[in-house]
């Protein structure tokens, strides 16, 4: 049994937790830094304490004083979230070490699936497609040696995290011999480890996910899968469900594969295997797990009626997964957008500050997922996300105009967002008619915005 959870976040996600946990009559500990003790989660959360002072490295992402804090409050269970700590498997075994449940998959899955050649290697073993690519590479002409063979173009990618950290495109030696020290470094700084490795790239990509959930018992499903094609230097901003303009046999294949993947390594706890997709050849590949709750999980949530927050929950408590996979029906269309306390005009330059006038959309088929609230100060430590607005309708045009609706009548003042720059996008003709990769919304903002 579950009976109270530390959360070890901030921001919507840890209020999304607190509201799950709720649901299920679950007693929470907000966990929070110095500049969060005014948050919303500690305003909802049954009892609050303070991990640290504001930056994360002495407070979010400090292991041992988690522990101490859930320990002494008599919580039993730590959910994560998503950032953070949530892929440090040495927060899952401190966990296990202490007698606490970790929400999430246990720390040798973890382990295994945060190295990313470890990861191309189970999927490889499973039959499952991958791109072609190098083993970790040791220095520049390990490097170069490998991208003659792989061909050009390829992705410099960091063997040890994601998150767009350390990877760089290379279309010849001489940008591969000008870009890899400073990947190196980069993956050396955000990760503890500057290991690389190569892949073909795919210029025509579209990036689609699968929403897994696995319990102890060995029973795996998918929720069906999610269109995550529009990032910006490596960051999703819109996402939606299903994922639309897709060969139904493609579809089917993706979410088989990831579900084949799942079983094989003995997933527990939700999960997503995200592929690649190459439009000209209609091929998808394995690109990576990731073993935590995703910040778009809500387009998943709409289309499926799963709270997939509270099934974590249930999961790590030692359930079965109470659905088959026959049972899941993907109902309509959801969109979400990703709204961020950013200047677009100014080269996307964070925004923090306090919000003077807070007025989120309202209406049939829209969900906001926020922390914030008029008066609300955006501390200049974190992730600048200020809120997700998810819609979803009978089909995908009925849920972008509900996004168009919902974008439209959102009101911030006080700092500066993106709204501006997600109405722009999701108006575009070829946003609208499906005629996007994964570079399109920089070539778009590059234009938009006098190439800043």
């Amino acid at each position: 049994m579950i009976s109270k959870v530390l959360i070890p976040n901030r921001g919507e996600i840890a209020l999304r937790i607190i509201k799950a946990c709720k649901a299920l009559g679950i007693r929470t500990v907000a966990a929070v830094s110095e500049a969060d003790k005014e948050s919303l989660p500690a305003k909802f959360a049954d009892e609050v304490v303070c991990i640290g002072p504001s930056h994360p490295s002495e407070s979010y992402l400090k292991i041992e004083t988690i522990i101490t804090a859930a320990l002494g409050t008599g919580a039993n269970a730590i959910h994560p979230g998503y950032g953070f700590l949530a892929e440090q498997w040495e927060l899952a075994e401190a966990c296990e070490t202490h007698g606490l449940i970790f929400i999430g998959p246990p720390g040798e899955i973890i382990k295994k699936m945060g190295n990313k050649l470890q990861a191309r290697q189970i999927a490889e073993e499973s039959k499952i497609p991958v791109l072609p690519g190098s083993q970790r590479i040791q220095n520049v002409e390990d490097a170069i040696f490998w991208a003659k063979e792989i061909g050009y173009p390829v992705i410099l990618k960091a063997a040890a995290g994601g998150g767009g950290r350390g990877m760089r495109i290379i279309t010849t030696p001489a940008e591969l011999k000008a870009n890899f020290e400073a990947a190196a470094a980069e993956a050396l700084a955000a990760f503890g480890d500057g290991s690389l490795y190569l892949e073909r790239y795919i210029p025509n990509a579209r990036h689609i996910e699968v929403q897994i959930l696995g319990d102890k018992f060995g029973n795996v499903i998918h929720l069906g899968e999610r269109d995550c094609t529009l990032q910006r230097r490596y960051q999703k901003i819109i996402e939606e469900a299903p994922a639309s303009f897709l060969p139904l046999k493609v579809r089917e294949d993706i979410c088989t594969a990831a579900v084949k993947l799942a079983k094989s390594i003995g997933y527990e706890n939700a999960g997503t295997i995200e592929f690649i997709f190459d439009q000209d050849e209609a091929k998808f590949y394995f690109l990576e797990v990731n073993t935590r709750i995703q910040v778009e999980h809500p387009v998943t949530e709409m289309v499926t009626g799963i709270d997939i927050v509270q099934e974590q929950i249930r999961i790590a408590a030692g359930e079965h997964i109470r659905l088959s996979q026959a049972e899941i029906k993907i109902m309509g269309h959801a969109i979400e957008c990703r709204v961020t306390a950013e200047s677009p005009e100014e080269g996307f330059r964070p925004s923090p500050g306090r919000i003077t006038r807070w007025i989120p959309p309202k209406g049939p088929g829209i969900r906001v997922d926020t922390h914030c609230y008029t008066g609300y100060f955006v501390p200049p430590y974190y992730d600048s996300l200020l809120a997700k607005v998810i819609t979803v309708g009978i089909n995908r045009r009925e849920a972008i105009k509900r996004m168009e609706y919902a974008l439209q009548n959102f009101v911030i003042e006080g700092v500066e967002t993106t709204l501006p720059f997600l109405k722009f996008l999701i108006t575009q003709p070829e946003y609208i008619e499906g005629k996007v990769n994964t570079k399109w919304v920089e070539m778009v903002s590059k234009k938009r915005y006098n190439k800043k």
